[in-house]
């Protein structure tokens, strides 16, 4: 029987990749989308994650949770401390925060510099002390190019974040912090001839094993 996965975003330009990762490794699955995008407006003008904040992440996940999905993951990298509280709140159901399962493979990897590339300055701040105890994050961030995005321009998007990986120095291999970015990995892989992790495949290939698919 498929499961039935809730993809919880907190961008409208989330939901593509994760969907494409899932049909390129985890075909067949029940897919749902849950969208806020009024949260990362909301962040980026507190510049801080809230209590109240908090609650709303609950109250979405609380109500994926009330629709009989088998998991749920969200998309949003800014929010790491939200989405653990869901993941306590709902445990024992996998609940993964965007960048759990890339971390994970980092670690796997061993890699002990890694540059850190993002659109979403939030990303920024709250995702490198995420990353294994002992590697070094180079935080890095494409200035602009989330703008271009909701703009509608994708070109000048991926032009600003390869400007801004080029930039990356003296690290072992890149990770980037949007699903946005997804899509510009093998790009980024060319231009920088470094490995390059991205959140949407790693997310799907950890569900898929937590579920057992």
């Amino acid at each position: 029987m498929p499961a039935r996965i809730a993809l919880i975003h907190a961008l409208r330009h989330s939901p593509p990749p994760v969907e494409a990762a899932f049909a390129r490794l985890w075909p067949g699955q029940v897919l749902m989308n849950l969208m806020d995008d009024s949260l990362s407006a909301d962040l980026a003008r507190e510049g801080r994650l809230s209590p109240a904040m908090t609650q709303r992440f609950l109250a979405l996940g609380r109500y994926a949770a009330s629709t009989g999905c088998d998991a749920i993951l969200f998309t949003c990298s800014a929010f790491g401390p939200c989405i653990e509280a869901v993941a306590q709140d709902l445990a024992p159901m996998p609940v993964l925060k965007p960048n759990e399962a890339m971390l994970a493979e980092i670690a796997a990897a061993g890699l002990r510099r890694v540059g850190l590339l993002a659109t979403f300055p939030g990303t920024l701040a709250s995702m490198p002390p995420e990353f294994p105890p002992g590697v070094e994050v180079t935080p890095m961030l494409a200035e602009g190019a989330l703008a271009a995005l909701d703009a509608g321009d994708a070109a000048a998007h991926d032009r600003l974040a390869l400007e801004a990986a080029r930039r990356l120095r003296d690290v072992e291999a890149i990770a980037l912090g949007q699903f946005s970015l997804a899509h510009v990995a093998p790009a980024v892989a060319e231009a920088t001839g470094l490995p390059v992790f991205s959140t949407p495949e790693s997310a799907v290939r950890m569900l898929r094993a937590r579920l057992g698919g």
